[in-house]
């Protein structure tokens, strides 16, 4: 059911604090952690803490914490200096666009001039 905790899920298994993660930010809706497989200088993942299997589901189920999110995601560039070098934001909805855990989560990525992609504008 959409919201509650899953099993299997290891986002669920981090909010529960049964696998460790290096946590940055905390809200009642929301965790910020640092991604175990970073893939540029400051690679952060902000997640909810209810189950949502992607970004989707997360906005129709409860809109507030999907904004919650993107709130999260400003701050936690604000807080590791990359707001002024700019920053990405990046959902990925469903295995064939890159999603390999189906809890929903943003991945601010910043610091780095290979975040510059010419085909995306």
């Amino acid at each position: 059911m959409a919201g509650e905790p899953q099993s299997d899920c290891l986002f669920c298994k981090i909010v529960a604090g049964q696998i460790p993660a290096t946590v940055l930010r905390e809200t009642d809706g929301t965790l910020t952690f640092r991604d175990i497989n970073p893939q540029a200088p400051t690679h952060v993942l902000v997640i909810p803490k209810a189950h949502y299997a992607n970004a989707a589901d997360l906005a129709a189920g409860d809109p507030a914490v999907a904004a919650e999110l993107l709130t999260e995601a400003g701050e936690v560039a604000a807080d590791e200096k990359i707001v002024e070098s700019g920053y990405r934001l990046i959902f990925n909805t469903g295995a064939g666009a890159g999603q390999t855990v189906f809890h929903a989560h943003v991945h601010v990525l910043g610091g780095g001039t290979s975040l510059q992609h010419p085909g995306l504008v």
